[in-house]
């Protein structure tokens, strides 16, 4: 029997940019989510990983015997008995993986917290007693984890991009220039923690590889594995179905090959999941930078020349870049342009993508040194900016697909009330706090991925969409049946939709700010053929119609244009110069970041964003001890993020502005947020107390050695 489904409601009022709560949200506060680490299995088995204590060196014995006799403890794996893997190969993000993935192959020892073992057991308590009893004794060598920005051994590096672009006559303008602007900017180590830690269980059934872990990316993760282990990406599934965060660091991980690992040799399934602690080492973080900014300026405040060069770090093992100087390249023009990302190797775990990578250290150091041209040059800050707008990429040279960052000052402005702003220093008092204002501007590529996509008309009207897609928490899953339910002409509640399954094809990642835009683009080209076969009046049978889409061709038009989301951060603080107390009293921030799909989960990120850039400016620093080469406080309590209390009115809104390119018009919101904030906070410190903080996080002790007439922490070089 068959059924024709009329496609009468098509031309119902759209969906997409009302606010709609989340589709999952019931299954996930009443806890019927089920998220990688909480699926059951029969006989499933509990790995846990056993990290160096040592910062360099070899590993020269692993005292397995007494740990084997322990209760419940199944196996121990490490580099004299691991499967080998496959290292030489370009993954999907066409950059060789991680040399920590490719675990348990050698004897070596490149940084503290290296994978040298995994004890496997019958219970995850068993598991954690028999790693924590494991003797693994060391040949230890020295080791070198001395950042700074002084070391002869830098070299250029910026993944697919040029590392140094340059144009124009530098020095010269430099030379011509009225004012000039001359300072260096650091900020420290910061690690990503999501709520969700790592997890993964492998197990192989039917001859089949199954991972059900926790990533930003199913495909990515299945091609990874699938060349590790030098299998066909069809014998390998990866499902991802709720991931409670990612923030860039949920890629292949030691831990997914470590369940595939030990899954294979006991043939049962094997779970492991990374502790706090041990994130802290495996799973990335954000290199320290130390960036140097050179502006030279007309009188009136137009860019002669424009400079920023900043390094960050890598391990020896693998190269990974922070490229923070990226930012200048999209910013403001200048008669003279040159940025360079530079590294140096030490002995450290590689760095990741941790949320807005090289755009939130670079709009620190970029927009700080643009208030500071602003000041010396007497001119309001947003006239600054207003003034060195470019008409096309200052770098590529190609036209702006939209750029509306003066739009976002303009009503940023005028929400926050910046005309009443009194530009001297240190004047505004409450009492005991000195009271500042600061602003700052905003940027993040809005580019999109391959992506492929099902949807199937089903015989009881529903429609099911597949792709996958991965929610990081962000409303994505929200977002694609809004998106969905516009292509077809349907309610949202006809809509069903799975992601997070390999099985369903290649598709983007949830990185970059491009998931959405990525995966809504490939619904709405299989849904439009879709709702057009529909239209032709063909019945559906039981097992339905399916049309899939591949927006492979369709995507790389967009390189023909230089596209990004932009905004405008505003923040008042109050700081204490008793007690040396920054407190921040208000933000607001004004994005143009493409259509937006869902309001409510849109405005969320970009809040948490702000809210993350406080936590930059005046909380977050990893610091290591240089003798163990270990860090100090691994774990939530001893690295200080914002809290509940930190945290003042945060108000994020947006300007129209729709992609002409896009099928929907949506660019990304995922990243922008925290771009600029914590400059805009620097900012408003510096408008509070007269001192420029120079280095991120602005502690207490920095604020009060300032006040004093230190200001070892607040100077730098200044032209």
């Amino acid at each position: 029997m068959t059924t024709t489904t009329k496609t009468t409601s098509m031309e119902r009022k759209s969906v997409v940019g009302t606010a709609h709560t989340r589709v999952e949200g019931r299954d996930k506060v009443t806890g019927a989510a089920r998220y990688a680490g909480d699926v059951p299995f029969a006989e499933l088995a509990h790995g846990w990983l056993v990290l160096s204590t040592v910062a360099k060196g070899r590993v020269r014995s692993v005292e397995t015997a007494p740990v084997l006799r322990m209760a419940g403890v199944l196996t121990v794996l490490h580099h004299g008995n691991a499967p080998r893997v496959e290292r030489n190969f370009t993954g999907m993000m066409g950059v060789p993986p991680d040399p920590t993935t490719a675990l348990f192959q050698d004897d070596r020892v490149p940084h503290r917290g290296w994978p040298v073992a995994l004890v496997v057991a019958e219970t995850p308590e068993q598991a954690r007693e028999a790693a924590e009893a494991l003797v693994v004794t060391y040949e230890e060598e020295p080791h070198d984890i001395a950042f700074s920005g002084d070391r002869p051994d830098t070299y250029p590096l910026d993944g697919h991009m040029p590392a140094v672009t340059e144009k124009g006559d530098l020095e010269a303008q430099l030379a011509a220039s009225a004012v000039v602007v001359d300072a260096e900017y650091t900020t420290p180590e910061e690690h990503h923690n999501m709520m969700e830690p790592h997890a993964a269980t492998a197990r192989w059934e039917g001859g089949r590889l199954e991972v059900v872990d926790s990533n930003q990316g199913a495909t990515w993760v299945q091609s990874d594995l699938a060349n590790l282990f030098s299998l066909d990406a069809g014998s390998v599934r990866i499902r991802s179905e709720h991931v409670g965060g990612g923030f860039g660091s949920k890629g292949v991980r030691a831990h997914q090959v470590a369940a595939v690992m030990a899954a294979t040799v006991l043939q049962r399934p094997v779970r492991v999941v990374m502790t706090r602690r041990q994130m802290f080492s495996l799973a990335g973080y954000r290199s320290p930078t130390t960036q140097r900014v050179r502006l030279g300026a007309d009188a009136d405040g137009r860019l002669r020349a424009l400079e920023h060069d900043s390094l960050s770090l890598t391990s020896t093992v693998h190269e990974f870049v922070e490229p923070s100087a990226g930012v200048a390249r999209a910013m403001y023009g200048a008669d003279a342009h040159r940025t360079a990302n530079r590294v140096v190797r030490l002995d450290m775990p590689t760095p990741t993508w941790m949320r807005a990578p090289g755009e939130a250290p670079g709009s620190f150091a970029l927009e700080s040194a643009l208030d500071e041209l602003a000041e010396k040059c007497g001119i309001d800050p947003i006239e600054l900016r207003a003034r060195n707008e470019p008409e096309l990429g200052p770098v590529s040279g190609l036209p702006f697909a939209g750029r509306h960052l003066m739009a976002c000052f303009r009503e940023g402005a005028r929400r926050f009330g910046w005309a009443d702003r009194d530009p001297r220093p240190g004047v505004r008092r409450d009492g005991r706090w000195l009271l500042g204002t600061g602003t700052a501007a905003a940027s993040f590529p809005a580019g999109a991925g391959p992506s492929t996509a099902g949807v199937t008309a089903e015989a009881d009207g529903t429609f099911t969409v597949r792709i996958a897609a991965s929610d990081l928490g962000t409303g994505a899953r929200t977002a694609l049946v809004l998106v969905a339910a516009d292509a077809l002409g349907v309610a949202p509640d006809r809509i069903r939709m799975h992601i997070g399954d390999s099985d369903f094809g290649p598709a983007m990642i949830a990185g970059g700010s491009m998931g959405t835009r990525s995966w809504a683009w490939a619904i709405t080209i299989a849904a439009r053929e879709l709702r057009e076969r529909l239209a032709l009046g063909a019945d559906i049978p039981p097992e339905g119609i399916t049309v899939r889409s591949d927006t492979t061709e369709a995507v790389g038009a967009l390189a023909q244009k230089e596209r990004h989301s932009f905004g405008a951060q505003f923040a008042e603080v109050a700081v204490d110069p008793a007690t040396g107390e920054v407190r921040v009293r208000r933000m607001l921030g004004i994005f143009a970041a493409g259509r937006i799909v869902n309001p409510l989960t849109a405005r969320n990120q970009l809040v948490g964003g702000m809210i993350w850039g406080i936590s930059m400016a005046l909380h977050e620093e990893a610091v290591r001890d240089h003798a163990s080469g270990g860090l100090v406080g691994a774990d939530l309590a001893g690295y200080h993020v914002a809290a509940n209390a930190d945290v003042p009115l945060v108000e994020a809104d947006w300007i129209d502005d729709p992609d002409p390119d896009d099928p929907v018009g949506i660019k990304g919101v995922g990243e922008v947020g925290i771009v600029g904030a914590a400059a805009a906070i620097a900012n408003a410190v510096r408008h509070a107390t007269g001192v420029r903080h120079r280095n991120l996080p602005i502690r207490p002790d920095r604020v009060l050695l300032a006040g004093a007439g230190s200001g070892s922490d607040a100077g730098g070089r200044d032209a």
